[in-house]
């Protein structure tokens, strides 16, 4: 699997795969379960049930109440969480490496025997409606989620994964039910483990826990088609959020890392193009930035600002004319300190138990096996200005951009316009 003598990798018969690195020194571990199934797998009458799913999963199971799942880690001084993402769902926890079993005891048993009390059922509904509600008043939050939708209309890779509200508000028991007995197989479970663990044991643990479960046919994830349409939500705030989109490379392709060091060299920091030209020299925002997004199928290059009415012109056309001049004239400069800045990214996310676990089923999942962070890093240098240049012209040459804008944004140029402009 790799090179890397502390990594370990275990296949069960069902085919729940055990992954973990221990990491000599730590007296911490971090562990969970990462299922392959989220915001994607879901039809449209179900936008938003693997998000309930996560919350139902620590409101009770056959054995422990809300309130017991919560005592059984914080007694120890441990932390317990989840997340959904479009591609997957996360229960993961940390504790000091003497409670590592009981960790592995809980996380299993949220994950494995929820109840989906209907009383619970209704009291996490009224929850996530809070949370929906929550991220509606804040615009450089759900902005993201209307760019996404702008992207990739229609389509479960547009969807919030918080889902609709009216949705939320009619989903029962037999939902989640019916959601887990569709994605929740062993061959979609990969149990990662970091810091002070031992293989062996993890493995002995699984087999318990998950040995039994029968394998299943998930449904296949729908494709994901790149459209690029405008959302333009005019509101009185004060600021007015502009986020653009083009869509990139997938976590598979050739240009995956040039793909990492162009939104980088862009937008990643300080020093990024769009920072010093458009904060640092006009003083047009506070907030700019690029980041890279990936899936196995496709990927995005977002930007987002905030900026004052009477600037979102200037602003979507810099960015726009920043991003053009960037695929020409890129210097060898800027593709190094990118590289660095990635480079310093993975090697210090190997330092906590927590990343660590993270990154092993996050890779395991998309690529099959855990990639050795040298070869990483080796990829990652082997990137030419050549390379960069050449993913940032087809990024550009590529479909039409998305665009989603709120607040003040009467005087913003059109999606139409901005694409001329990218393409002249």
């Amino acid at each position: 699997m790799t090179s890397d003598p502390h990594l370990r990798l275990t296949t069960l018969p069902n085919g729940l795969r055990i992954a973990t690195r221990d990491m000599p020194g730590l007296h911490s571990a971090a562990l969970g379960v990462w299922v392959n199934a989220g915001g994607r797998n879901e039809r449209v009458e179900q936008n938003g049930i693997a998000h309930f799913l996560e919350h139902m999963a620590f409101k009770g199971t056959a054995t422990r109440s809300a309130l017991q799942i919560a005592e059984a880690i914080e007694d120890v001084g441990g932390f317990i969480n989840a997340y959904t993402s479009r591609d997957a769902t996360a229960y993961y926890v940390r504790v000091l490496e003497n409670d590592v079993d009981l960790a592995f005891d809980v996380i299993s048993d949220i994950v494995l025997n929820p109840i989906f009390d209907e009383r619970e059922i209704e009291v996490e509904r009224g929850v996530i409606l809070q949370e929906i509600g929550q991220a509606m008043d804040t615009p450089d939050d759900i902005i993201f989620d209307w760019l996404q939708e702008a992207a990739y209309p229609d389509q479960p890779i547009g969807r919030p994964i918080l889902g609709p509200a009216d949705r939320v508000s009619g989903f029962g028991r037999a939902d989640l039910s019916g959601f887990v007995a569709e994605n929740y197989g062993p061959g979609q479970m990969i149990v990662a483990a970091a810091g002070a663990v031992d293989h062996d044991r993890i493995v002995r643990l699984a087999e318990a826990a998950f040995g039994h479960l029968a394998p299943i046919l998930q449904r296949p994830r729908e494709s994901a088609v790149w459209l690029g349409r405008e959302e333009r939500r005019v509101k009185k705030l004060e600021q007015a959020h502009f986020a653009l989109a083009l869509e990139g490379p997938g976590y598979l392709a050739p240009d995956f890392y040039a793909a990492q060091i162009f939104s980088a060299a862009l937008g990643g920091g300080m020093s990024s193009r769009l920072f010093q030209k458009i904060r640092e020299e006009r003083g047009l925002c506070y907030t700019i930035f690029a980041q890279s997004g990936f899936h196995d199928d496709t990927g995005m290059l977002t930007i987002y600002a905030g900026t004052g009415a009477e600037d979102i012109a200037d602003l979507a056309n810099l960015t726009i004319d920043e991003m053009r001049r960037a695929a020409g004239d890129l210097t060898e400069a800027e593709v190094a300190r990118a590289k660095a800045q990635l480079r310093a990214g993975l090697l210090m996310g190997l330092e906590s138990p927590s990343s660590q676990a993270e990154r092993i089923a996050r890779v395991l999942a998309i690529w099959g096996r855990v990639l050795d962070p040298t070869e990483v890093a080796e990829r990652i240098a082997a990137v030419s200005l050549a390379d960069v240049r050449g993913h940032a012209e087809r990024l550009i040459g590529s479909a039409r951009p998305a665009l989603a804008l709120y607040g003040p944004v009467k005087a913003a140029p059109s999606l139409d316009r901005l694409a001329e402009r990218l393409a002249a």
